[in-house]
């Protein structure tokens, strides 16, 4: 599967982004999706992924509740709305997609093998 990330963009704090991930190739609906991002010397880290089939979501701790993951297998779609977006947001957004990955991996980005390119979010104070 082939991914592209693409709703990033500068974002006064407390504002909102919507992120999108586009999926290509067959079987979208056998894997889970997952955003991740990566500050500048900083590890990438994990923000949210929504898993397969039932559409299960996780999300980092450091979301509390500001962001919402979802998909549409049809259109092959997974978007993250971003909500009340703070300075400490700002990074490279990637989606990252893992086939039937287990519930106990959804966060581990060793386990993901395909990557979209990323899409920069910055938020200004």
């Amino acid at each position: 599967v082939q991914l592209q990330a693409s709703g990033g963009g500068l974002v006064q704090a407390g504002g909102s982004r919507r992120l999108s991930c586009s999926a290509s190739g067959r079987g979208f609906i056998n894997y889970t999706v997952a955003w991740f991002r990566q500050a500048p010397g900083k590890e990438r880290e994990f923000v949210s992924a929504v898993k397969y089939g039932i559409g299960t979501t996780y999300y980092g701790d450091f979301v509390k509740g500001r962001f919402t993951i979802s998909r549409d297998n049809d259109k092959k779609t997974v978007e993250l709305q971003m909500n009340s977006l703070q300075p400490e947001d700002t990074a490279v957004y990637y989606c990252a997609a893992a086939s039937l990955l287990h519930d106990d991996y959804y966060g581990t980005k060793q386990y993901y093998n395909f990557w979209g390119q990323g899409t920069q979010v910055t938020v200004s104070s």
